[in-house]
């Protein structure tokens, strides 16, 4: 059993971040960057308690949308008959650092193919990632050739495997999230660049919220069940909260000052490519659903530029490290006020 979301202390900035990943997938996953025993990982594989329910295929091994992009499987079958659509609830998969390239693709069986003139593909982690999140802890511990498959799924939003002539494919958009203590290495800049948000979690100093901290964890551990149930309400209060804003997202609005006022963000810190600006307008868009506002203000520009940005950002020889951070907040204190 994990830890409820909602009990965790403190960490709201992560939290959020969290969940508007789930308001809206597109704004493309979020890296958790602080020390040992900041709740990274307790947070996130908590949001699978609070996930909401995705419209899929039914028996679709790769959580096939109905209107949409359809795997090798799906394709056949919509040839023959109309595909019929079920609920399944999203849910947190967690890659292994070990992965093998196999694992994570899937397989074809060639034998089987040559023998019978049918594909038999072994299903790898991506087609348990499609359209949930896929969570890395340590992301900055894994080998180079698994990020670069990675990669190239996250850029495609397919996974095609193809051994000796023959291929197979089915979509593979997922929600990555990854942890890492940066005190143990760095990201590769493709794969940092690949995180639409990056929080930098740190330990709470204040006496009462370590002490609510240790009360808690003994609670948990003394008897699980008993203390989720203690928890339930805002559980389910804030599950139904992240529904209503999925539902909401669409109608929130976004005129061209907003849209200006982002991209005076994005070119006052002189950042690369159109990413940044992207994120931030998705991001902020999903605040305002989940705040329950009918469009977006300066507050969810600057909350969303917060973590947006932190990880995009260049620093100059000679700068102090952390230094991203304060003209990040001169440039929103100035263009965002």
């Amino acid at each position: 059993m994990n830890f409820p979301f909602t009990a965790i202390v403190g960490q709201e900035e992560l939290k959020t971040a969290l969940i508007i990943n789930v308001i809206d997938p597109g704004i493309g996953g979020l890296l958790v960057m602080g020390e040992k025993g900041t709740a990274k990982s307790t947070a996130v594989r908590a949001l699978a308690e609070l996930l909401p329910e995705l419209q899929v295929v039914r028996e679709c091994r790769f959580n096939c949308e109905p209107d949409g992009v359809l795997c090798s499987v799906c394709l056949e079958r919509k040839r023959e008959s109309a595909l019929l659509p079920t609920g399944k609830k999203m849910r947190v998969v967690e890659l292994p650092l070990g992965i093998t390239e196999d694992r994570l693709i899937g397989t074809l069986d060639i034998e089987h193919a040559i023998k019978h003139g049918e594909k038999r593909f072994e299903a790898g982690l991506l087609a348990d990632a499609n359209r949930n999140f896929l969570y890395v802890d340590e992301v900055n511990l894994l080998e180079d050739h698994i990020i670069d498959l990675l990669l190239d799924s996250a850029a495609m939003g397919v996974n095609t495997v193809e051994r000796e002539g023959i291929s197979f494919s089915h979509p593979a958009r997922f929600i990555l999230v990854g942890t890492m203590n940066p005190e143990e290495g760095d990201l590769r800049p493709q794969l940092l660049d690949r995180f639409g948000l990056c929080v930098q979690v740190r330990g709470l100093h204040e006496k009462g919220e370590r002490i609510e901290i240790l009360k808690r964890k003994a609670a948990f551990d003394d008897n699980p069940a008993s203390f989720a149930g203690r928890w339930q309400k805002e559980q389910d209060d804030l599950a139904r909260r992240i529904v209503a804003a999925r539902k909401r997202l669409s109608d929130v609005t976004l005129d061209d000052n907003a849209l200006e006022t982002i991209v005076a963000i994005t070119t006052a810190l002189r950042l690369d490519g159109h990413r940044p600006d992207i994120v931030i307008m998705k991001a902020a868009r999903a605040l305002a659903a989940y705040r329950e506002l009918p469009a977006v203000g300066g507050a969810e520009i600057r909350d969303a530029a917060q973590i947006a940005l932190t990880h995009r950002q260049k620093r100059l020889p000679f700068e102090e490290p952390g230094s991203e951070r304060i003209k990040l907040q001169k440039v929103l204190e100035e263009v965002a006020a």
